[in-house]
């Protein structure tokens, strides 16, 4: 096979790998409740200063009105706080609950051993020109992004 098949086939086996593996891997019994998708906004949320909707929504590359719909589901389950701002009761600040912030651990330990895996099989070398790569992959996902 060529490089541009091979190269094919690798991302798109590697996308959908990795897709299945973190679902398995991240709804367990304890979160059977949630979806990686809603695993994925309580990651953008995260631990420590409360944000609001608009910064987690771009983190998110979503709209503010889809993320809405994903977040009622969370607070209805208890992972995820809202609290309106004293100042500009416009403003709603989104924190994790203490279910939230377990699942949001759970989480970052997933991908903790993914990304040690990972790094423990390259030599310091090839993780260099690994990252390099990944970062000039990201950058052309992120263009076609901003063109749409």
């Amino acid at each position: 096979m060529d490089s541009y098949g091979t190269l094919n086939e690798v991302l798109v086996r590697l996308f959908n790998d990795i897709m299945d593996i973190e679902q398995k891997a991240i709804i367990t019994p304890e979160f059977k409740d949630i979806t990686n998708k809603d695993m994925h906004v309580i990651d953008a949320i995260g631990v420590g200063t409360p944000k609001n909707m608009s910064a987690i929504a771009k983190e998110l590359s979503v709209t503010v009105g889809t993320l809405t719909i994903a977040m009622n589901s969370l607070v209805k389950k208890g992972y995820v706080n809202r609290e309106r701002s004293s100042e500009d009761r416009r403003v709603v600040y989104i924190s994790l609950s203490e279910k939230g912030q377990k699942a949001f651990e759970h989480h970052e330990n997933f991908h903790k051993q993914m990304i040690q895996g990972v790094m423990n099989e390259l030599d310091r070398q090839e993780l260099e020109v690994l990252v390099k790569t990944l970062k000039h992959l990201n950058n052309w996902f992120r263009q076609v992004q901003e063109n749409d």
